[in-house]
C-alpha cells in the first residue's frame, strides 16, 4: 500500500502543477484580451494619421520665392534660394553659431530649404517669408515680438531664441514634388 500513495503522490501532483498551468494560460489570455482594446485605443486617430504628411507641389516656386504650407498645424516655410542666398549661408563661421549647424546639414539640396516657421523662445511666426517684410539683420526672418534674427538658412544668430529653425522629416519624390513628414 506504501507504493501506491507514493504513485497517487505523484499523480496529484502531475494534476496540479496541470490545473495551474491551465489556469495561469486562460487568465494570461483574460488579461491580454482585456488590454488589447485599451492598448490600441492609444494609436493615432485616421485623421491624425492624414495629417502626419503632406506633398507639395515645389514647380510654381521661382529662385528667391518662398511659400508657406501647414503641416500638423504649423506653418512650414519652403524657399527657393537664391545663388547668392546659399553662398551668404555657407560662408558663416559656424563656431560663432548659438545652435551650430552647418548649411549642408540643414538641406537635402542647397537651392530648397525647409523648415517650420515657428520662433524657437516663444513659439511666434517669424517675419520675412514674404516678399518685402522685414528679414532682418542676416537676411533671413525676423521674429517682431523679442527681436530674433535668423539668417538665410534660419540659424539664430541674434536675440532671445535658443536654437535655429526646426528643419522637418522631409524627401524629393522627384524634382517637382516635396514630401513633408
Amino acid at each position: 500500500m506504501a507504493t501506491k500513495t507514493v504513485q497517487s503522490g505523484k499523480d496529484g501532483e502531475t494534476r496540479r502543477d496541470f490545473l495551474y498551468l491551465t489556469a495561469g494560460a486562460f487568465g494570461a489570455v483574460g488579461a491580454a484580451s482585456f488590454a488589447w482594446p485599451f492598448l490600441d485605443s492609444m494609436n493615432p486617430a485616421a485623421d491624425t494619421l492624414a495629417m502626419s504628411t503632406i506633398e507639395v507641389d515645389i514647380s510654381p516656386i521661382k529662385t528667391g520665392q518662398a511659400i508657406t504650407v501647414m503641416w500638423q498645424g504649423k506653418p512650414v516655410f519652403i524657399r527657393h534660394r537664391t545663388a547668392t542666398e546659399i553662398e551668404g549661408a555657407r560662408e558663416v563661421d559656424v563656431s560663432t553659431l548659438r545652435d551650430k549647424q552647418t548649411d549642408e546639414e540643414r538641406v537635402k539640396k542647397p537651392e530648397w530649404l525647409v523648415m517650420v516657421g515657428i520662433c524657437t523662445h516663444l513659439g511666434c511666426v517669424p517675419l520675412g517669408q514674404k516678399e518685402g517684410e522685414v528679414r532682418g539683420e542676416y537676411n533671413g526672418w525676423f521674429c517682431p515680438c523679442h527681436g530674433s534674427h535668423y539668417d538665410q538658412s534660419g540659424r539664430i544668430r541674434k536675440g532671445p531664441a535658443p536654437a535655429n529653425l526646426k528643419v522637418p522629416l522631409y524627401s524629393f519624390i522627384n524634382d517637382t514634388t516635396l514630401k513633408i513628414g
